[in-house]
């Protein structure tokens, strides 16, 4: 195995580090990014991907990994941000050696950055990671984890629809209210039970079939349409974007003002396209929960399991993303920007705040 070697992009990309892995025996093709450390060692999910080429899996990894330092600051966690990916079909390329492979990479960082699972992994991967490297979370129960963070992922997503039920109409409640969730795997799937307990109704899509058949056994109370766009016009009064991200683009941005669609808040890291969606979302009078602050629920699970995992703590800090919501929310009232402009703002304010304290002396 060859080590792991550091790229430093600096300025260029604002990230502290980026590592390319490689390891010829198991096939590893691999990218850990570091964005910042301000606040603590980076965490964040490794994530299993078909990548069309490496600069693909690159740009993911560094708009992932920013995203994380951001999600961390407003979950009130002190971790950094991080993200990692693996090239490759997670159904034809896993396997054990490859995965302990990627372990002795992350091992190598010591402790720079903390893995955890994403899209294309899994509970019983991190267990195989954590052969090789201490500084893995979203292990197994049996092997002293805390088991699969989208629990967590989902309840908090739905702490901020009660936020934006809030702003929006009377009470926090979504009973009555129609949710569109696009995306209904591990994320999208709880998300759904938890909204259809509350007496909303929901209407869903997803690629796979398989994923749909299992929540219709479920919840056969569900609705089901082919494709997002069938979704937008389905009368839904939340979109839930619960797949990969970019799913809020210039086309997604018409079909929400003609559906009447009066909010966003999903599961899916990086919702918003490109910069100025933000904006084209507040101008049409659509309440956008961003993405980062929603969907910390699975961060903050993972982080709990570092100091022992305890689900009832864990849980009560998830609880707390129904406030940090509304705060953004207040925010962005008050200083007449959009929700997302407000949230990264309060974000900025605590990486700096914190980061500061390095520069104190304690003495002793």
């Amino acid at each position: 195995m060859t080590k792991a070697s550091p790229l430093v992009f600096g300025r260029h990309t604002g990230h502290e580090q980026v590592v390319f892995c490689h390891d010829a025996g198991s096939g590893l093709r691999a990218i850990i990014a570091l964005h910042s450390t301000a606040l603590g060692p980076a965490l964040g999910g490794t994530r299993f991907y078909p990548y069309e080429s490496e600069d693909a899996a690159l740009e993911d990894v560094l708009h992932l990994s920013h995203g994380m330092t951001y999600k961390n600051a407003l979950a009130g966690l002190d971790h950094g941000g991080g993200k990692a990916v693996i090239i490759g079909d997670p159904e034809l390329d896993k396997s054990e050696t490859l995965l302990r492979a990627y372990g002795r990479f992350v091992q190598s960082l010591g402790g720079r950055y903390i893995t955890a699972c994403d899209v294309g992994t899994y509970v019983a991967d991190m267990d195989v990671v954590a052969r090789e490297s201490r500084w893995v979370t979203g292990r197994s129960p049996a092997e002293g984890g805390a088991g699969d963070s989208s629990v967590l992922t989902a309840f908090g997503v739905f702490q901020g629809m009660r936020a934006v039920a809030e702003r929006l109409w009377d009470g926090t409640s979504l009973a009555g209210r129609r949710v569109g969730i696009a995306g209904v795997g591990k994320v999208g799937s709880k998300l759904t039970g938890l909204l259809l307990d509350e007496g909303a109704s929901v209407v869903v899509t997803d690629v796979s079939e398989h994923a749909l058949d299992q929540l219709r056994t479920a919840h056969p109370q569900i609705d089901v349409v082919g494709d997002a766009t069938e979704l937008l016009g389905a009368g839904i009064d939340v979109y839930a974007p619960c797949a990969l991200g970019g799913a809020l683009d210039d086309d997604t941005m018409t079909l929400l003002t003609e559906g009447r669609v009066a909010a966003v808040c999903g599961g899916a890291n990086n919702q918003l396209a490109h910069a100025g969606i933000e904006k084209s979302l507040d101008d049409a009078g659509i309440l956008y929960a961003p993405d980062y602050v929603v969907n910390s629920g699975g961060v903050i699970q993972v982080a709990d399991e570092l100091h022992g995992f305890s689900f009832d703590r864990a849980k009560a800090k998830a609880t707390k993303i129904f406030d940090t919501t509304r705060e953004i929310f207040q925010l962005a009232a008050d200083d007449g920007v959009p929700p997302a402009v407000a949230a990264d703002r309060l974000a900025e304010r605590r990486i700096s705040a914190v980061s500061r304290l390095r520069d104190v002396y304690l003495g002793g």
